[in-house]
């Protein structure tokens, strides 16, 4: 928390998810998967002046058309499948996405990984986000910044999701805050080469103190 504490003291609050409905968000996770948030934005973007950013549109569109609509997001063939083939799951399985919602978490989560293209990273994005469930995501900026501050935070993302849930408060919100004021520093301070000069953590990290 200490972290934390820093890291708001120094970006206030991110407004992380930048999206506008549950929807949108579980789209954007799977959009954004090997490519950055502007590409995902880009394709979701092409969807919504189409008016197609619906469950049943998507489920529904010709294959060739919705690869077009999210080509800015990179993978679209691959892309375009999985978001047909996990928009007919919900509506076959649950109905709708907020009866999706509804299931018991950890089931829930558990029948997001069996679905053939949805890791750990993207369904707790998912939980999270959209879903409003504590599940505390785990993504490269976060390894990353981790080990270098020098906590033992695991080694698979098993382990080091509940690393943060063990010892962070239980809340949605600290959750979300978390993960995008991560994503901050790591865009910021903590490259892949580090600047650690004005990093705000780097008393507290074992590289800004080499660094220093």
């Amino acid at each position: 928390m200490e972290v934390y504490d820093k890291l708001f003291s120094c970006y206030g609050k991110r407004h992380w998810w930048p999206a506008d409905t549950p929807f949108e968000v579980l789209i954007g996770a799977i959009l954004t998967q090997n490519t950055n948030w502007k590409n995902a934005e880009k394709a979701i973007d092409n969807l919504k002046k189409t008016k197609n950013l619906n469950i049943e549109k998507i489920a529904k569109m010709e294959e060739k058309e919705l690869e077009n609509m999210i080509k800015p997001s990179g993978f679209y063939r691959q892309k375009a499948e999985r978001l047909q083939n996990f928009c007919n799951f919900i509506l076959e399985d649950f109905g709708s996405v907020e009866k999706m919602f509804r299931t018991n978490p950890k089931k829930l989560r558990s029948i997001l990984l069996d679905f053939r293209g949805i890791g750990p990273e993207t369904a707790d994005s998912i939980l999270l986000y959209a879903g409003e469930l504590p599940f505390f995501v785990i993504d490269a900026y976060t390894k990353r910044i981790f080990r270098r501050i020098g906590y033992d935070i695991g080694n698979n993302y098993e382990e080091m999701r509940t690393f943060f849930e063990n010892n962070i408060p239980k809340d949605v919100e600290l959750y979300k805050e978390y993960h995008a004021l991560i994503v901050e520093l790591a865009k910021v301070f903590c490259r892949k080469k580090p600047l650690c000069g004005k990093c705000p953590v780097k008393n507290n990290c074992n590289t800004g103190k080499k660094n220093n």
